[in-house]
């Protein structure tokens, strides 16, 4: 089931999404490269480091969603935004440098894809991904246990749930096409405000698709429900602060 991003939503906590991506970044150890792709670039706020990095490169920010594209031409120039699916866009060139940010999770068997990501890479080229590894996490499995009440269960069995694997799987993914790769993963400790900061980190990711299949009649009461248990499973201090564990997962390899 398609569902449509929300950019403006997504951007609500920027800093703390884009932090892992600036974690990634720093172990790309290429000096000068001339083409760079960022497959599922979003709203191109994290793609404009790519040019800021390297502004002698040409870079290509990749979404399938018409509204982050949209919102990403808007902000930022200099940038070539191509609106296509990341499993079958392909580069007229080889590139020094794929990045997929936060992207990977929502694409079922993933894994097979990175055989084809890497033959994109010229002579040199590094290949850098991040995907979330909390899917065990109340933030989710409450999501899936309210989605599973009755009164919703018949509109979110089919929604997109995000997976992704351990580093370890990377790794050796990776390191099967003869690449070598560094795999690492991080667990964050996001510090938000108000006792329903989680329920708007996850309505902009993880549990919109969930929310999206509701019909509009049901999608109040599967959100008070959902928030009640996120207040529960995060509760705020007495300064409202609330503490969002989140684990994320690496992987930079190079040819």
């Amino acid at each position: 089931m398609a569902h449509r991003w929300d950019p403006q939503q997504y951007l609500t906590y920027a800093d703390e999404r884009g932090r892992p991506f600036l974690d990634l970044l720093a172990r790309i150890r290429a000096a000068a490269p001339k083409r760079i792709g960022d497959l599922g670039c979003g709203p191109g706020n994290l793609t404009r480091l790519l040019l800021e990095c390297w502004p002698q490169a040409s870079v290509a920010g990749v979404d399938s969603a018409a509204e982050m594209l949209e919102r990403a031409a808007a902000a930022h120039a200099g940038i070539d935004w191509q609106r296509a699916d990341v499993r079958d866009w392909q580069p007229p060139e080889p590139l020094d440098v794929v990045v997929t940010n936060a992207t990977l999770q929502w694409i079922p068997g993933h894994l097979e894809l990175l055989p084809r990501f890497a033959a994109m890479l010229a002579p040199g080229g590094w290949f850098a991904m991040q995907v979330p590894g909390n899917f065990d996490e109340p933030s989710h499995t409450l999501r899936d246990d309210v989605a599973a009440l009755p009164a919703f269960a018949e509109h979110t069995r089919d929604a997109a749930r995000p997976a992704s694997h351990d580093a370890a799987d990377y790794l050796r993914a990776l390191a099967a096409l003869g690449l070598d790769v560094d795999a690492w993963e991080t667990t964050y400790l996001h510090v938000l405000q108000g006792p329903d900061a989680v329920f708007e980190w996850v309505r902009a990711t993880g549990a919109r698709p969930v929310l999206e299949a509701l019909p509009d009649d049901l999608r109040p009461a599967f959100e008070d429900e959902f928030r009640a248990r996120l207040r529960e499973a995060y509760p705020a201090d007495a300064s409202g602060r609330v503490i969002l564990p989140f684990r994320r997962v690496f992987a930079v390899a190079h040819r």
